[in-house]
């Protein structure tokens, strides 16, 4: 049984009862780093009491996960195991999905637990996303891949999420500004620890507060979605209610049906 177990993503006391109870029954804990795993396992026993003794590590990560995951089939079959990102939500945007499929691959059972993520707590927090949304992860560092992928980012029809490091945030937001100064733009820092701070409105007033902001941490950056290009369809009402000639509404409407504009238009000026 192999269990993926999200961690907090800053506060400790975001891990959940489910997570806690998995982790007390569990053999095996596949994780990226085994320092870090066995840190947080440490500070969750003196936090709740708890022992979390007589468990084997495995590290998985990026690198080796096609090559251990299937070393470890029999395991994965037997044992209780969980695997467990650094910092949030098991195969976004950490290693995870090579396990899911290898357990879809061979009949394993698996559950997901619920818990922290990133993405959606940005997503809630930035007044900009109402349902649908890109995840965007990590843009690539530098170069020509790094300014297309924001020109990409821009050009979305749906608001984009962005993760950054403190290193980059500064001239990414730059590079936003640049692009479109007015675009609604949120950001949030350190989100659930002590310092964790946000910033929202244009682009342009964010990248002046972020000249004088200490930018330590880690970011999530949502991007609002280009208005010239949303996949919002028109319906003929909305063509109906335009204060434009007859004539240019009967060709829009028969673009829309696909019957003949001079019948529509016979209608329109009845």
């Amino acid at each position: 049984m192999l269990y993926l177990l999200p961690t907090p993503i800053g506060n400790l006391s975001d891990v959940s009862f489910h997570s806690l109870e998995i982790l007390k029954i569990c053999e095996i804990i596949l994780c990226e780093d085994t320092r870090v795993s066995k840190k947080l396992l440490n500070l969750l026993e003196n936090r709740f009491e708890l022992n979390f003794a007589d468990k084997e590590f495995v590290s998985v990560h990026s690198h080796n996960e096609e090559k251990i995951t299937t070393e470890i089939s029999d395991i994965l079959r037997d044992k209780i195991c969980v695997y467990m990102s650094d910092a949030g939500m098991p195969c976004i945007s950490d290693p995870g999905v090579y396990l899911v499929r290898h357990a879809q691959n061979l009949g394993i059972a698996y559950e997901v637990i619920s818990g922290s993520n990133a993405t959606l707590l940005a997503a809630a927090a930035s007044g900009i996303v109402k349902k649908e949304f890109v995840f965007l992860s990590f843009l690539p560092n530098t170069g020509k891949e790094r300014t297309k992928a924001i020109e990409n980012a821009l050009n979305l029809a749906y608001p984009a999420i962005i993760y950054e490091s403190p290193k980059r945030i500064l001239s990414l937001i730059e590079a936003i500004r640049d692009l479109d100064e007015n675009r609604q733009i949120f950001l949030i820092k350190e989100a659930t620890k002590k310092f964790e701070k946000k910033f929202w409105g244009k682009v342009k007033d964010v990248a002046n507060a972020l000249k004088d902001e200490n930018l330590s941490g880690e970011w999530s950056v949502v991007i609002d979605k280009n208005p010239a290009n949303s996949q919002e369809k028109i319906s003929l009402d909305d063509i109906n209610n335009l204060d434009i000639p007859p004539k240019q509404k009967a060709k829009l409407i028969a673009k829309i049906t696909g019957d003949s504009v001079k019948d529509i238009y016979n209608i329109l000026t009845k």
